[in-house]
């Protein structure tokens, strides 16, 4: 489709006579929403300043100039668009051929060849258990992983742990007055967490307990080894639960240097930015102006300790340094978008432009219950391992519901209920709320992702049925699909890279997951109204390869946002 698009841009630039330059007229080709406007549309509007015409006279002028490509069937001009109509034959035949050999590696590019892309993504608190506020976090992340990877990105996945910090004095506090009153051999993330509870109560009622949490800290800045080794199991026993979790998420990190690995490093910067003189006082602290319209970098408190920015700035000189990045993304919750745009303003004093222009921050909007915000006091918290034992639990009840026969049902329940949890949190924008709703999640039908994978198992289904197999793409009579049904959904897979290119540029999985609710819908149409298992050899045969090219773009789609395809349901 692409190739089209720049023929037909080109065709357009030599019936305007060169007056407007290719580059521009390729950017304002689109695709219509509604398929009877054509397969690309080319707005005339901006070129009334630059011809002094209408913009339909424009695009009458041109319709009547231009040279069309064999594989455009006609132009029509509507309202001042161009509307370009391919011809259905030679795109279902040259469609089916790439899918069905190119197989799995449909969608993929070496455009990011040699270039190196940073995702920093989950980051969660050790010491604390994985709840409902984390998912969302981590499988976005773990979607652009993915998408990046497969357009030829070297990826590097980063967990920055929030594994440092004066909460840790406090906890050790607690550990050493709480632990004999627990197994922690048994759930230790929840008895660490349930010690920390208890602690920041007493601190609360007795200032002396936080005085020590303090000198804790301190001491442990220091390198007290005795302190460090208390540090060290929990983030060990933290890290053992997490890294559980991420195995049945699919989710994938090359580096677990949380922000305890920089906290060596920060003299550096502060040194930096002194040398540069970017760090001014104020009311005692040393800050870093960045902007009249946004509050100052704090970079050193008044009292002259560190924070979580001086930490921040830390990490972006140090990936600067040891992975040459070429983009750095952050995804983290709104309510963090202040901060990063004041580091990424701060770190211009500490990397070469190229690498500050290349810090990306991805927000993403709130998780909410259907009985509102989600609150440890309220104990309307969520954890992650409870989430997916129900959701596991449930797709099991409605599997056996629909096909108490089934092998292999534990497994397929797995599939199931996590590619629902996954899909759910990914099929919307990622800047809006999401109210929870397990029950709605794991539905069949609507746009859910049992939906999808249930297409796909439809899908293989079929093709056992019709006693398929493969064969060479030169003896398939692709021409015999011509029906509407057939030809909108052939169109559709031809969006695939496209759509894997969209959604990693404008970091939006939504943009796929949407597509593949599309692509469903479109086979169920195809399915219904059109018999696969015909009389007709030839008829059955290229009917079984759409089948068979939808399976596969269905997989890899899935596959990309970390959802694996059941054979059966």
């Amino acid at each position: 489709m692409e190739e089209i698009k720049e023929n037909i841009a080109i065709s357009i630039e030599k019936a305007l006579d060169k007056k407007v330059l290719r580059e521009d007229i390729l950017d304002k080709i689109e695709i219509p929403k509604d398929n009877k406007n054509g397969d690309f549309a080319y707005p005339c509007f901006h070129l009334s300043k630059v011809l002094r015409k209408s913009p339909i006279d424009i695009a009458n002028n041109i319709k009547e100039k231009i040279v069309l490509d064999s594989k455009i069937d006609r132009v029509e001009v509507v309202g001042g668009y161009l509307n370009f109509y391919l011809n259905n034959l030679d795109v279902t035949n040259n469609v089916l051929k790439k899918i069905l050999n190119e197989k799995e590696n449909y969608g993929s590019s070496y455009i990011g060849n040699g270039k190196n892309i940073i995702v920093e993504y989950s980051s969660p608190n050790i010491a604390k258990p994985f709840h409902l506020g984390h998912f969302r976090n981590t499988v976005l992340g773990s979607a652009l992983y993915n998408l990046y990877q497969t357009l030829g990105y070297h990826v590097i996945g980063i967990n920055h742990l929030g594994d440092w910090g004066r909460q840790f004095g406090l906890l050790i506090e607690g550990y050493r007055r709480f632990k004999d009153e627990y197994d922690i051999s048994k759930d230790s993330l929840n008895v660490l967490s349930e010690i920390y509870v208890r602690i920041n109560q007493l601190a609360k009622e007795d200032e002396k307990i936080m005085d020590i949490a303090r000198e804790n800290f301190k001491k442990l800045e220091e390198g007290d080894q005795e302190l460090y080794k208390l540090w060290e199991f929990f983030r060990e026993v933290s890290l053992k639960e997490y890294k559980r979790i991420y195995e049945i998420l699919g989710s994938k990190f090359d580096s677990y240097n949380g922000e305890a690995f920089y906290s060596d490093k920060m003299d550096e910067v502060v040194e930096i930015l002194d040398k540069k003189g970017a760090l001014v006082d104020s009311q005692g602290a040393k800050v870093v102006n960045v902007g009249d319209d946004i509050p100052p970098c704090i970079v050193l408190k008044s009292n002259g300790s560190t924070i979580y920015a001086t930490r921040d700035l830390a990490a972006i000189l140090y990936r600067a340094r040891t992975y040459d990045f070429t983009k750095c993304i952050y995804i983290t919750a709104t309510e963090q978008i202040l901060h990063f745009r004041q580091i990424f303003e701060a770190a211009k004093y500490l990397v070469d432009e190229k690498y500050q222009k290349g810090l990306v921050h991805i927000a993403y909007g709130m998780i909410r219950l259907k009985t509102g915000k989600m609150s440890t006091r309220e104990g309307t918290v969520i954890y992650i391992n409870d989430l997916i034992n129900d959701a596991i639990s449930k797709a099991k009840g409605i599997i056996l519901a629909k096909n108490p026969n089934i092998e292999n049902i534990d497994e397929v329940a797995k599939q199931i209920g996590i590619g629902a949890l996954i899909f759910n949190y990914l099929k919307t924008s990622k800047v809006k709320d999401i109210i929870f709703d397990l029950d709605e999640t794991l539905r069949f039908d609507g746009e859910t992702g049992p939906y999808v994978q249930y297409t796909y198992v439809r899908a293989k289904s079929i093709l056992e049925k019709a006693g398929f197999y493969e064969k060479e793409t030169s003896d398939i009579d692709f021409h015999l699909l011509n029906t509407k049904q057939e030809v909108e959904l052939i169109k559709e897979l031809d969006k695939f890279p496209q759509v894997i290119l969209k959604a990693t540029e404008e970091y939006e999985p939504s943009i796929l997951t949407r597509y593949l609710i599309e692509v469903a819908t479109l086979f169920s149409r195809f399915y219904n109204e059109c018999s696969v298992i015909v009389e007709n050899e030839k008829l059955k045969e290229a009917r079984c390869s759409l089948v068979y090219a939808t399976s596969i773009v269905i997989k890899k789609g899935l596959s990309l946002i970390g959802i694996q395809c059941p054979e059966k349901m």
